[in-house]
Protein backbone atom coordinates (compact mmCIF):
# COMPACT_ATOMS: atom_id res chain seq x y z
CA UNK A 1 0.00 0.00 0.00
CA UNK A 2 1.30 3.45 -0.95
CA UNK A 3 2.47 5.53 2.01
CA UNK A 4 2.27 9.28 1.47
CA UNK A 5 3.93 11.85 3.72
CA UNK A 6 2.84 15.50 3.58
CA UNK A 7 5.22 17.97 5.22
CA UNK A 8 6.81 21.44 4.89
CA UNK A 9 9.53 21.73 2.28
CA UNK A 10 13.21 22.36 2.97
CA UNK A 11 14.99 25.09 1.03
CA UNK A 12 16.41 22.71 -1.58
CA UNK A 13 12.93 21.25 -2.09
CA UNK A 14 11.44 24.71 -2.67
CA UNK A 15 14.07 25.16 -5.38
CA UNK A 16 12.91 21.87 -6.92
CA UNK A 17 9.28 23.05 -6.87
CA UNK A 18 10.30 26.24 -8.69
CA UNK A 19 12.13 24.10 -11.27
CA UNK A 20 8.91 22.15 -11.78
CA UNK A 21 7.18 25.49 -12.43
CA UNK A 22 9.74 26.19 -15.15
CA UNK A 23 9.09 22.77 -16.69
CA UNK A 24 5.38 23.64 -16.74
CA UNK A 25 6.22 26.72 -18.82
CA UNK A 26 5.57 29.31 -16.10
CA UNK A 27 8.97 30.98 -16.60
CA UNK A 28 9.89 31.75 -12.97
CA UNK A 29 12.77 34.02 -12.02
CA UNK A 30 16.23 32.52 -11.71
CA UNK A 31 16.50 33.43 -8.01
CA UNK A 32 12.83 33.22 -7.07
CA UNK A 33 13.15 30.38 -4.55
CA UNK A 34 15.20 32.46 -2.10
CA UNK A 35 12.77 35.40 -2.07
CA UNK A 36 9.74 33.09 -2.01
CA UNK A 37 11.07 31.34 1.09
CA UNK A 38 11.67 34.68 2.81
CA UNK A 39 7.96 35.47 2.50
CA UNK A 40 7.01 32.54 4.74
CA UNK A 41 9.64 29.82 5.35
CA UNK A 42 7.02 27.29 6.47
CA UNK A 43 4.58 28.09 3.67
CA UNK A 44 5.72 25.47 1.16
CA UNK A 45 4.27 21.99 1.43
CA UNK A 46 5.09 18.79 -0.40
CA UNK A 47 3.78 15.25 -0.71
CA UNK A 48 6.38 12.49 -0.64
CA UNK A 49 6.20 8.81 -1.60
CA UNK A 50 9.16 6.59 -0.79
CA UNK A 51 11.18 9.71 -0.03
CA UNK A 52 10.50 11.34 -3.42
CA UNK A 53 8.54 14.58 -3.80
CA UNK A 54 5.48 13.96 -5.95
CA UNK A 55 3.48 17.19 -5.46
CA UNK A 56 3.89 20.64 -3.98
CA UNK A 57 2.11 23.88 -3.18
CA UNK A 58 2.83 27.28 -1.64
CA UNK A 59 0.37 28.48 1.00
CA UNK A 60 1.81 31.78 2.19
CA UNK A 61 0.63 33.58 5.29
CA UNK A 62 0.77 37.37 5.07
CA UNK A 63 0.15 39.11 8.38
CA UNK A 64 -2.92 37.86 10.24
CA UNK A 65 -5.63 38.20 7.61
CA UNK A 66 -4.38 37.19 4.14
CA UNK A 67 -2.97 34.12 2.43
CA UNK A 68 -2.02 33.18 -1.09
CA UNK A 69 -1.86 29.82 -2.86
CA UNK A 70 0.46 29.10 -5.77
CA UNK A 71 3.04 26.69 -7.18
CA UNK A 72 0.37 23.98 -7.09
CA UNK A 73 2.03 21.21 -9.09
CA UNK A 74 1.96 17.42 -9.19
CA UNK A 75 4.71 15.44 -10.90
CA UNK A 76 3.33 14.63 -14.38
CA UNK A 77 4.18 10.91 -14.34
CA UNK A 78 2.05 10.15 -11.25
CA UNK A 79 -0.88 12.51 -11.53
CA UNK A 80 -4.35 11.24 -10.69
CA UNK A 81 -3.28 9.46 -7.51
CA UNK A 82 -4.45 12.05 -4.99
CA UNK A 83 -1.08 13.65 -4.25
CA UNK A 84 -2.16 17.07 -5.50
CA UNK A 85 -5.36 16.89 -3.46
CA UNK A 86 -3.32 16.05 -0.37
CA UNK A 87 -1.08 19.14 -0.61
CA UNK A 88 -4.06 21.33 -1.55
CA UNK A 89 -5.91 20.31 1.59
CA UNK A 90 -2.80 20.85 3.72
CA UNK A 91 -2.20 24.28 2.20
CA UNK A 92 -5.77 25.50 2.64
CA UNK A 93 -5.84 24.18 6.21
CA UNK A 94 -2.76 26.29 6.91
CA UNK A 95 -4.63 29.38 5.68
CA UNK A 96 -7.89 28.69 7.51
CA UNK A 97 -9.65 31.85 8.70
CA UNK A 98 -7.95 34.14 6.18
CA UNK A 99 -8.95 35.70 2.89
CA UNK A 100 -7.12 33.47 0.39
CA UNK A 101 -6.10 34.52 -3.11
CA UNK A 102 -4.77 32.65 -6.12
CA UNK A 103 -4.16 33.18 -9.83
CA UNK A 104 -5.89 30.32 -11.61
CA UNK A 105 -5.35 29.08 -15.15
CA UNK A 106 -8.48 28.63 -17.23
CA UNK A 107 -8.32 24.82 -17.09
CA UNK A 108 -8.63 24.89 -13.29
CA UNK A 109 -11.01 27.81 -12.81
CA UNK A 110 -14.15 25.67 -12.43
CA UNK A 111 -12.36 23.47 -9.90
CA UNK A 112 -11.42 26.51 -7.84
CA UNK A 113 -14.97 27.84 -8.04
CA UNK A 114 -16.22 24.52 -6.69
CA UNK A 115 -13.86 24.98 -3.74
CA UNK A 116 -15.39 28.36 -2.88
CA UNK A 117 -13.16 30.76 -4.86
CA UNK A 118 -14.77 33.70 -6.65
CA UNK A 119 -13.48 35.51 -9.75
CA UNK A 120 -12.07 39.01 -9.14
CA UNK A 121 -10.35 40.02 -12.41
CA UNK A 122 -8.38 38.66 -15.33
CA UNK A 123 -4.61 39.04 -15.62
CA UNK A 124 -2.78 38.95 -18.95
CA UNK A 125 0.92 38.27 -19.44
CA UNK A 126 2.41 40.60 -22.04
CA UNK A 127 5.77 39.74 -23.51
CA UNK A 128 8.20 40.46 -26.29
CA UNK A 129 11.08 42.64 -27.35
CA UNK A 130 10.46 46.34 -26.95
CA UNK A 131 10.46 48.76 -29.83
CA UNK A 132 13.56 50.85 -29.19
CA UNK A 133 11.92 54.06 -30.39
CA UNK A 134 9.27 53.73 -27.68
CA UNK A 135 10.96 52.30 -24.61
CA UNK A 136 13.61 54.74 -23.45
CA UNK A 137 14.85 55.60 -19.96
CA UNK A 138 12.93 58.35 -18.21
CA UNK A 139 14.34 61.01 -15.93
CA UNK A 140 11.14 60.58 -13.92
CA UNK A 141 12.31 57.16 -12.68
CA UNK A 142 15.63 56.14 -11.14
CA UNK A 143 17.15 52.65 -11.06
CA UNK A 144 18.95 51.87 -7.79
CA UNK A 145 21.45 49.03 -7.46
CA UNK A 146 21.54 48.82 -3.65
CA UNK A 147 18.52 50.37 -1.89
CA UNK A 148 19.29 51.69 1.59
CA UNK A 149 17.11 51.06 4.63
CA UNK A 150 15.32 54.39 4.26
CA UNK A 151 14.29 53.65 0.68
CA UNK A 152 13.32 50.10 1.57
CA UNK A 153 11.01 51.46 4.28
CA UNK A 154 9.44 53.86 1.77
CA UNK A 155 8.83 51.04 -0.73
CA UNK A 156 7.38 48.76 1.96
CA UNK A 157 5.02 51.56 2.99
CA UNK A 158 3.98 52.23 -0.63
CA UNK A 159 3.49 48.52 -1.22
CA UNK A 160 0.76 48.48 1.43
CA UNK A 161 -1.32 50.62 -0.93
CA UNK A 162 -1.52 47.65 -3.31
CA UNK A 163 -1.15 44.62 -1.05
CA UNK A 164 -3.46 43.69 1.85
CA UNK A 165 -0.75 42.90 4.42
CA UNK A 166 2.86 43.80 5.19
CA UNK A 167 5.46 41.71 3.31
CA UNK A 168 8.69 43.41 4.33
CA UNK A 169 10.73 40.19 4.69
CA UNK A 170 9.86 39.20 1.14
CA UNK A 171 10.53 42.67 -0.28
CA UNK A 172 13.96 42.85 1.35
CA UNK A 173 14.99 39.93 -0.86
CA UNK A 174 12.89 40.88 -3.89
CA UNK A 175 14.33 44.40 -4.12
CA UNK A 176 17.95 43.33 -3.66
CA UNK A 177 20.49 42.66 -6.44
CA UNK A 178 20.65 40.98 -8.86
CA UNK A 179 17.01 42.11 -9.25
CA UNK A 180 16.71 45.67 -10.56
CA UNK A 181 14.70 48.22 -8.56
CA UNK A 182 13.33 51.40 -10.09
CA UNK A 183 11.64 54.16 -8.10
CA UNK A 184 9.86 57.41 -8.87
CA UNK A 185 9.52 60.45 -6.62
CA UNK A 186 7.57 63.68 -6.57
CA UNK A 187 9.61 65.90 -4.32
CA UNK A 188 10.39 63.69 -1.34
CA UNK A 189 7.34 61.45 -1.79
CA UNK A 190 7.63 58.04 -3.43
CA UNK A 191 5.11 57.83 -6.28
CA UNK A 192 5.85 54.36 -7.57
CA UNK A 193 8.25 51.46 -7.81
CA UNK A 194 8.99 48.58 -10.13
CA UNK A 195 11.19 45.48 -9.97
CA UNK A 196 12.68 43.50 -12.85
CA UNK A 197 14.34 40.10 -12.53
CA UNK A 198 16.07 37.68 -14.85
CA UNK A 199 13.95 34.63 -15.69
CA UNK A 200 14.57 31.33 -17.41
CA UNK A 201 13.55 33.15 -20.60
CA UNK A 202 14.11 36.90 -20.77
CA UNK A 203 13.20 39.26 -17.92
CA UNK A 204 10.02 39.85 -15.96
CA UNK A 205 8.77 43.13 -14.48
CA UNK A 206 6.77 42.71 -11.27
CA UNK A 207 5.57 44.24 -9.17
CA UNK A 208 4.88 47.56 -10.75
CA UNK A 209 2.87 50.11 -8.79
CA UNK A 210 2.43 53.83 -9.36
CA UNK A 211 0.16 56.74 -8.51
CA UNK A 212 -0.74 57.25 -12.19
CA UNK A 213 -0.26 55.73 -15.62
CA UNK A 214 2.46 58.17 -16.71
CA UNK A 215 4.58 57.17 -13.72
CA UNK A 216 3.95 53.47 -14.43
CA UNK A 217 5.11 53.97 -18.03
CA UNK A 218 8.23 55.81 -16.88
CA UNK A 219 9.10 53.02 -14.43
CA UNK A 220 8.54 50.29 -17.00
CA UNK A 221 10.55 52.09 -19.69
CA UNK A 222 13.46 52.71 -17.36
CA UNK A 223 13.61 49.04 -16.42
CA UNK A 224 12.91 47.42 -19.77
CA UNK A 225 15.30 49.65 -21.69
CA UNK A 226 18.17 48.22 -19.63
CA UNK A 227 18.03 44.82 -21.36
CA UNK A 228 18.08 43.66 -24.96
CA UNK A 229 15.93 40.58 -24.44
CA UNK A 230 12.27 39.70 -24.19
CA UNK A 231 10.47 41.34 -21.27
CA UNK A 232 7.30 40.04 -19.61
CA UNK A 233 4.77 41.59 -17.24
CA UNK A 234 1.48 40.32 -15.77
CA UNK A 235 -1.11 43.09 -16.08
CA UNK A 236 -4.61 43.14 -14.51
CA UNK A 237 -7.10 43.43 -17.37
CA UNK A 238 -8.69 46.63 -15.97
CA UNK A 239 -5.41 48.45 -16.76
CA UNK A 240 -6.47 48.97 -20.39
CA UNK A 241 -4.45 52.15 -20.91
CA UNK A 242 -1.21 50.58 -19.74
CA UNK A 243 -1.93 47.46 -21.78
CA UNK A 244 -2.35 49.64 -24.88
CA UNK A 245 1.04 51.23 -24.16
CA UNK A 246 2.63 47.78 -23.97
CA UNK A 247 1.09 46.81 -27.31
CA UNK A 248 2.47 49.84 -29.15
CA UNK A 249 5.81 49.18 -27.43
CA UNK A 250 6.06 45.79 -29.12
CA UNK A 251 4.73 43.43 -26.43
CA UNK A 252 1.93 40.97 -27.21
CA UNK A 253 -0.71 39.44 -24.93
CA UNK A 254 -0.38 35.75 -24.18
CA UNK A 255 -0.85 33.63 -21.06
CA UNK A 256 -3.94 34.55 -19.01
CA UNK A 257 -5.06 33.79 -15.46
CA UNK A 258 -7.93 34.81 -13.21
CA UNK A 259 -7.35 36.32 -9.78
CA UNK A 260 -9.74 34.57 -7.42
CA UNK A 261 -10.50 34.89 -3.69
CA UNK A 262 -12.09 32.78 -1.00
CA UNK A 263 -13.26 34.10 2.35
CA UNK A 264 -13.80 37.66 1.10
CA UNK A 265 -13.28 39.82 -1.97
CA UNK A 266 -10.38 42.28 -2.24
CA UNK A 267 -10.65 45.29 -4.52
CA UNK A 268 -7.97 45.88 -7.14
CA UNK A 269 -5.83 48.77 -5.91
CA UNK A 270 -5.75 51.71 -8.36
CA UNK A 271 -1.95 51.87 -7.99
CA UNK A 272 -1.34 48.22 -9.00
CA UNK A 273 -0.22 47.99 -12.63
CA UNK A 274 1.91 44.81 -12.73
CA UNK A 275 1.46 41.77 -10.47
CA UNK A 276 4.51 40.93 -8.37
CA UNK A 277 4.30 37.18 -8.91
CA UNK A 278 1.54 34.79 -9.96
CA UNK A 279 3.05 32.32 -7.49
CA UNK A 280 2.95 34.53 -4.37
CA UNK A 281 0.52 37.31 -5.27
Amino acid sequence: MMSRLVRPLAEVEIERLVRWADEEGWNPGIGDATAFRAADPSGFIGAFVDGEMVAGISAIRYGLSYGFVGLYISRPDIRGQGHGKAVWQAGLARLEGRVVGLDGVDAQRDNYRAKGFVDAYRTVRYGGRLARNVAVPSDKALILENPNSSLLSAVVKFDRRTFPEDREAFLECWLAPPNKLCVAFSGESLTGYGVMRACQAGWKVGGLSAVDEDTAVALFNSLASRVDQEVFIDVPLPRAGFAAFLTISGLAPGFETTRMYRGGMLALSPELVGVTSLELG
